[in-house]
């Protein structure tokens, strides 16, 4: 499997798991109360388009990202940086759009959510991750590069 589909992966797995036990389960009796999901049978195909896409795109990006420097601590920083995109589209611009019972409640519980969310999901992607070739770890031969890393975007300022 490429580790671009594991990056993939590494988003869409967790956020999958927490989301249906965070909003279906842990915290339902507070959303419902919330009345910000009204919904009464979501469309759980259409929020895994959602999450699939989202998952492509950090999977995609992050390569940029990391190009200089690869390390767990920055791949949770820049999952951060998505994470807050995102907040910013589903919970503050809902907050704006949508009346909800307690804003004070929705903005603890979606800042929680994504706080955790996303921390998990930098962990994931920067375990997955390989670490940038560097003067230091040049000698690596390329044989032990898996061909399937030729599935991450490739960028011109990055030399081996």
């Amino acid at each position: 499997m490429s580790r671009f589909i594991l990056m993939v992966l590494a988003y869409l797995v967790p956020t999958m798991i927490l989301g249906m036990a965070w909003h279906f389960v842990w915290f339902s009796e507070l959303y419902e109360g919330l009345g910000i999901y009204n919904r009464k049978d979501p469309i759980i195909p259409l929020g895994f388009t959602s999450m699939f896409f989202q998952g492509v795109i950090i999977a995609y990006l992050y390569p940029y990202y990391a190009q200089q420097k690869h390390s767990v601590r920055r791949s949770v920083r820049f999952s951060m940086i998505m994470g807050f995109f995102l907040f910013t589209v589903s919970t503050l611009a809902n907050a704006a759009k949508i009346e909800v019972t307690s804003m004070t409640d929705w903005l603890w519980v979606q800042s929680l959510f994504t706080l955790i969310q996303f921390t998990v999901v930098g962990l994931l992607i920067g375990l997955l991750y390989p670490s940038p070739i560097t003067k230091e770890n040049k000698k690596i031969s390329l044989k032990h590069l898996s061909t399937s890393d030729s599935n991450l975007p490739t960028n011109p300022n990055f030399t081996v």
